[in-house]
């Protein structure tokens, strides 16, 4: 399998099909819905959205119209995240993916509302979906709902991204906090993608629990891989300025272990969460070669 390929022919689907889900209205807060579009459409691979429909086919799952909102709804979380993560008050940062952040493209007030505004958005398009469905299908929906919800708030991604920013500047940050801030900062999407996928076709407890465990996994290896690209790639590869870890002195594995001890975890991490897939019976070939290229892309 060309994997390269086969992820950019998934993410032009995806693309056309996430733009359905996307207010398309016009009006005095045109502004905002123009800075959504400029933050969704700005590139990127769909890798989360891509994951969830990979999962839901491993188990069985079929209907398109089911899992699509919830394809839109997890890419509108993860742009809203990547928008206030380049804030000033934040990373700071003026290009991603090659293009410039929304706040440089927009200012900095309208960065902000952009990025509440997808968050909003994603669980309105959730909640369309719910009023929709019927039988069993809507109680699968009203799980995945949750699962989502969760990983994105306090408990997930809201949480481990609070622990990153009071960690910033700090002299010592241990592996513990570590493994905390990227569990969460970085793994509860990727978490969320693969148990959705699988509440949605219906999957058993014990399975989406599986699932869970194997998007922690990969989350840790992906945001590991992140800090060793960080450190020795260029922004015309990455499509982001490189070094901003180090400018805004934040502890991160390549810091506390050095580079050779991060890619020895990374290799690590991905036999595990790899192990954990191949643990299944379901087609699960593209997800495998997925997981394996996410951990050693090189952008």
């Amino acid at each position: 399998m060309d994997i390269e390929r086969e992820i950019a022919e998934r993410a032009k689907d995806i693309e056309q099909r996430i733009n359905k889900y996307m207010p398309k209205e016009s009006g005095m807060q045109q502004t905002v819905l123009d800075a959504m579009s400029y933050s969704i459409f700005a590139g990127g691979k769909r890798l989360r959205p891509m994951m969830m429909e990979a999962a839901y086919g491993m188990f069985g799952g079929t209907d398109r119209e089911l899992i699509e909102p919830f394809m839109a709804a997890i890419e509108m979380i993860h742009t809203y995240s990547l928008v206030h993560d380049d804030l000033p008050a934040m990373d700071n940062d003026d290009y991603r993916r090659g293009k410039e952040t929304t706040h440089k493209h927009f200012g900095e007030a309208m960065g902000i509302l952009a990025g509440d505004a997808l968050l909003n958005y994603a669980y309105e398009t959730i909640a369309a979906a719910l009023c929709k469905a019927e039988g069993g299908q809507k109680q699968d929906a009203i799980q995945a709902f949750a699962v989502l919800a969760k990983k994105a708030g306090v408990y997930g991604m809201v949480g481990g991204q609070t622990v990153d920013v009071e960690s910033e500047k700090k002299q010592t940050v241990d592996a513990g906090r570590l493994d905390f801030i990227y569990r969460l900062k970085t793994g509860a999407l990727m978490e969320a993608a693969l148990m959705t996928g699988a509440v949605l076709a219906g999957a058993s407890s014990d399975d989406v629990s599986m699932m869970e465990q194997a998007g922690t996994k990969l989350g840790m290896a992906f945001q590991i891989a992140d800090d060793v690209l960080d450190e020795t790639s260029t922004q015309e590869v990455l499509g982001k300025p490189v070094g901003s870890d180090s400018r805004n002195q934040k502890m991160t594995y390549v810091a506390l272990e050095g580079i050779d001890k991060a890619k020895e975890e990374v290799a690590r991490l991905s036999e595990e969460a790899v192990a954990v897939l191949d643990g299944f019976t379901g087609e699960h070939t593209f997800l495998r070669e997925l997981f394996l290229y996410l951990i050693h892309r090189k952008r």
